[in-house]
C-alpha cells in the first residue's frame, strides 16, 4: 500500500454508496446473533431495559435486542445507514428510536441502563475525540449501567495478524483491503476497494491503535470500571492475536464530571 492517508474526518463520508451496501452483507447472521446474545448476557439486559447503540449502522444489533424487549435508542452519523434501518423498521415495526448524530453527541444524560459500541467502531476519532466519546457514553448511563466495546485494533490483537493485502468475495462484492501501520500517529491506515458488477469505489479509513492497558485507562478516566475482557462474542479469553477485544465496563455510582 502506498502512503495514502485518510483525512482526519474520514468517517463523516465513508459510510455511503457501495460501502454501506457491502457492510450490510459482510457480517453473517450467526455472528450478529452471537453478539446480541453476548450483549444480552454481559450488559445484564432484560425486557424493558433502555439501551443505547452507538454507532448503530443499519441497526444490525438494535433489531434483535428490540425483539427481546429492550427499549432501543440507536445513533449513527450516516444518513444512508439510518435510511436502511428505518426501511427495515417500517417492515418489521419494532420500537426503536433513531438519531442522526456524531458519536460524541449522545441523546440524554443518565437515562440508559446499558450502551454499546460494536462493529469495530471505536478509535475512528483522534485521541481527544475518543476520550470525548467514552465520556459521553458514560454520562448517558445511569449509575451502575453497563457499557461494552468491540474493538478490533487493540495492539495485542492487530499486530500479530497484520496483513498488508487481503482480498475476498462476499455477498456479490469483490473486496480488497490494503493496510499499513503509521507508527508516528499510532493509527492503522486502510484503503478499501469495493466492487460490484461494473461499479467500484475506493475508500480511505484510519483507526487509532491502543494497547489494552491504554484502553483500560481511557475507560477508567471516563468514569467506567472495567469488568471483563474477551477475545470474541463466544467468550474466549482475550489473548495475543485475538480477532477482537470485547471490553465490558460499568459506570461508577458517583456523578461524573460534566454530567
Amino acid at each position: 500500500m502506498r502512503g495514502a492517508e485518510a483525512p482526519e474526518d474520514w468517517w463523516a463520508s465513508f459510510f455511503s454508496g457501495l460501502a454501506v451496501e457491502f457492510w450490510r452483507v459482510a457480517i453473517p447472521e450467526e455472528a450478529t446473533l452471537a453478539e446480541a446474545e453476548f450483549l444480552w448476557k454481559h450488559l445484564r439486559l432484560s425486557p424493558g431495559a433502555r439501551v443505547l447503540d452507538v454507532p448503530c449502522g443499519d441497526g444490525r444489533l438494535s433489531f434483535p435486542l428490540a425483539e427481546r424487549g429492550c427499549a432501543m435508542t440507536a445513533v449513527d452519523l450516516s444518513p444512508e445507514f439510518l435510511a436502511a434501518a428505518r426501511r427495515r423498521a417500517a417492515r418489521e415495526a419494532p420500537s426503536i428510536e433513531w438519531h442522526r448524530s456524531d458519536m460524541r453527541d449522545l441523546p440524554r444524560t443518565e437515562e440508559f441502563d446499558a450502551a454499546f459500541c460494536f462493529g469495530n467502531s471505536f478509535g475512528y476519532l483522534d485521541d481527544s475525540g475518543n476520550e470525548a466519546f467514552l465520556a459521553a457514553a458514560a454520562r448517558a448511563l445511569v449509575p451502575g449501567g453497563r457499557f461494552a466495546i468491540d474493538y478490533g485494533q487493540a495492539a495485542e490483537s492487530i499486530f500479530p495478524r497484520l496483513q498488508p493485502h487481503l482480498e475476498a468475495q462476499i455477498g456479490g462484492f469483490q473486496f480488497v483491503e490494503e493496510t499499513r501501520y503509521d507508527f508516528r500517529s499510532g493509527r492503522i491506515e486502510n484503503r478499501f476497494t469495493i466492487t460490484r458488477g461494473p461499479d467500484t469505489e475506493t475508500k480511505l479509513a484510519s483507526q487509532r491503535v491502543y494497547t489494552v492497558s491504554e484502553l483500560l485507562r481511557l475507560v477508567e478516566n471516563a468514569g467506567l470500571r472495567p469488568i471483563d475482557l474477551f477475545g470474541s462474542a463466544r467468550e474466549d479469553p482475550f489473548a495475543m492475536g485475538s480477532s477482537n477485544l470485547l471490553l465490558v465496563a460499568e459506570r461508577s455510582q458517583t456523578r461524573l464530571r460534566g454530567g
